[in-house]
Parts: C-alpha cells; sequence; structure tokens
C-alpha cells in the first residue's frame, strides 16, 4: 500500500510539473491547457457622474469619497488578482474570464491596460444593461488565443413586474485552437429583502440562462459551454438544481445535461463569501456535457478551483478570514472584492 502511494505521488508531481508547462504528459500524450475564470469585481466604478448610472456612492463627493487615487488603487488590485489566478498552471493570467459589479466599458479599458495585465492583450465584449445599480457583466478574452464569432445579451423580464431591472446576461461564442466555446456570463438577482421573497427573481434568471444553454444545444447538441457567473444562491439551491437542471455529478450527467463542478466544493465547505460565520458559493462555473463526457474530443475539464489566496483575506479581527473587502462598514479597507474568484483548467490533446 505505502509502495502504491509513493508511486501516485512521483506520478502526481511528474505530472504538475509538465502541467507548469501549459502541458501534461499523460499516457504518452501532450496536452495543451487554458484558464477560464469567472470574478466580482464588487463596484468597479469609476469617478466620473454618469447620468443614467446610479454611482452617487462613487463620486468624489459621495458617501466613499472615491476620487481618483481609489480609483486607481481598486484597479491595481483587480489586477494583481487577474494576473494570478491559475497562473501556478499556465504561466499566464486567464486565456477567459467573465466579471460582474463593473460601471461600464471604460473601467474595463482601464483594467485591461493596467502594467500587470497589458501584456495580455484582453479583448472586451460589454453590453450597457438595466440594472437599477448601474453595473454590468462582462467578458475579457486574450485575443491572440481567442477569436470572437459571435456576442449578444439577453434581458431578464419578470412577468407583472414591469419596473423591474437587472443585469442582462451576456452570451459569446469564440474559436479557441480550432474549437468553439460558448461562454454565457450571469450576475441573477440579490437576495435583498431575503432569501424567500427574492427566490422567484433567481428562479427567473435560471430559466432564462436555461433558455440560452438550450438555443445554443438545438443548433449544435455537442456544443461546449460553459455557464459562469455570481448567482446568488448556492448549488444546492432550487434555481441551480430545478430551473438550469445543474447536475450534482459527473455519473449523473448525460447527454443535453449540465455539471455543476462547485456542488461537491460547497458540500466540503468551501466558499467564494462569507455571511454571518458561513460559506456560501455563489460563484459558480457549470459545464455542458461535451466538456467532461470521453465521447466528445477536444477540450475537457481537468481541475475547478476557487482562487482564496491569503492576501486576498482578512487577516485578523471578527472577520479574519473572510475575503478583503474594498469598503466594510462604509469604512474604506483599500481590498480586492467581497467575494473570490472561481477558475477551471480545460485540457486537449496535442495532435
Amino acid at each position: 500500500m505505502k509502495k502504491n502511494k509513493a508511486i501516485l505521488i512521483i506520478i502526481f508531481i511528474a505530472i504538475f510539473s509538465v502541467f507548469n508547462q501549459q502541458r501534461i504528459n499523460a499516457q504518452g500524450k501532450q496536452l495543451k491547457v487554458v484558464s477560464i475564470a469567472f470574478y466580482n469585481l464588487e463596484n468597479l466604478f469609476d469617478t466620473i457622474d454618469t447620468p443614467d448610472k446610479n454611482d452617487i456612492e462613487f463620486l468624489p463627493n459621495g458617501s466613499y469619497q472615491w476620487d481618483s487615487k481609489k480609483y486607481n488603487t481598486k484597479l491595481e488590485r483587480m489586477s494583481e488578482v487577474i494576473a494570478q489566478i491559475g497562473a501556478d498552471v499556465t504561466k499566464s493570467a486567464p486565456t477567459v474570464i467573465g466579471v460582474s459589479e463593473l460601471e461600464n466599458r471604460k473601467v474595463l479599458e482601464d483594467l485591461v491596460n493596467m502594467p500587470l495585465l497589458k501584456e495580455y492583450k484582453y479583448e472586451i465584449v460589454h453590453y450597457e444593461s438595466p440594472d437599477k445599480r448601474g453595473v454590468d457583466v462582462a467578458l475579457l478574452y486574450q485575443s491572440s488565443i481567442m477569436k470572437v464569432l459571435n456576442t449578444r445579451s439577453a434581458t431578464l423580464k419578470i412577468e407583472g413586474i414591469d419596473d423591474f431591472y437587472t443585469r442582462d446576461q451576456l452570451v459569446v461564442s469564440g474559436v479557441i485552437d480550432g474549437e468553439t466555446l460558448h461562454f454565457i456570463v450571469n450576475h441573477w438577482p440579490s437576495r435583498s429583502g431575503g432569501e424567500k421573497t427574492s427566490r422567484p427573481l433567481r428562479n427567473a434568471a435560471a430559466d432564462l440562462t436555461r433558455s440560452l444553454v438550450d438555443s445554443i444545444m438545438h443548433t449544435d447538441p455537442t456544443a461546449k459551454i460553459i455557464v459562469m457567473g455570481d448567482l446568488n444562491d448556492d448549488p444546492s439551491n432550487e434555481s441551480l438544481i430545478k430551473h438550469l437542471k445543474a447536475k450534482k455529478s459527473i455519473d449523473e450527467t448525460k447527454s443535453g445535461d449540465l455539471f455543476n463542478p462547485m456542488y461537491d466544493m460547497y458540500k466540503k465547505g468551501i466558499g467564494t463569501l462569507a455571511y454571518r460565520d458561513a460559506w456560501n458559493i455563489f460563484d459558480m462555473l457549470i459545464l455542458s456535457y461535451p466538456l467532461i463526457s470521453k465521447e466528445h474530443e477536444g477540450f475537457k475539464l481537468y481541475r475547478t478551483r476557487v482562487f482564496d489566496k491569503d492576501f486576498l483575506k482578512n487577516e485578523s479581527g471578527k472577520y479574519k478570514g473572510y475575503p478583503k473587502r474594498t469598503h466594510a462598514g462604509g469604512v474604506y479597507q483599500a481590498g480586492y472584492s467581497d467575494h473570490f474568484p472561481v477558475y477551471l483548467f480545460l485540457t486537449k490533446e496535442i495532435n
């Protein structure tokens, strides 16, 4: 038994060593690796008053006294995080990263041009959303690796509520290494007013996401789709299980299904945000069957992770270990975000 364990450890070290060079030697095969991520940026606002945005708090004379120094610090913090996501394996920032809680395209342009990210030549896919808070979702991608085929946004409408406005859902299709991948970026309605009261809104958001998935699969039943976002629900909530119909395990995932790798993490007590001494996984990466099935060639899921490095956490006090926020209790903390990013690796055989 000890001998077998030693052999497994040696094999793992050898594989991981090669993986760090963006390749894996597995059964004599060379595998490419790309990283896909999602990050809630927690209120990435500029300092300029935009008439149609609810940005009053994030102005120099607003409650947060949001000036150029704080804005630039926020950009530095966000770029510091993004540059490191998955870099222990790929030696690169994510190939593709979905983001939420950003004010406009300009803040994204400022972000991707930060010194730590500029070399990756990120391009931006962004649409203005009707959200009452004035925040949107977007997708950043390394233009030297992925070529975008088409994009669109989908608006969530609630029957009987004419004045309901939230974030649009973003759909982006692109080609990486000759293979088409589809990304759906989400930021579902919050739990404001209570989880139970607001639950129908997230269920409706899940229904919309599922309809987008089904639309893609109708055209291509073998489509490789990644649903990502801050869903404001855990993997066990009905929005994920009954409405998005995301499966809990690979074994129960079949053709046409979605697999949620975050479910197992959630059951182990791993989280992306904390509230009242309990961890939630609201931030998710969910995959269509061809990304996990041996029946299909091309990119496959290798591993899913929460990026929860120590520098992202409070070091002491009542909220020790929690994500270190930009503001806490209205007080400026010069932190990062109230969410940890999530990411995964896809591998593909090199012909």
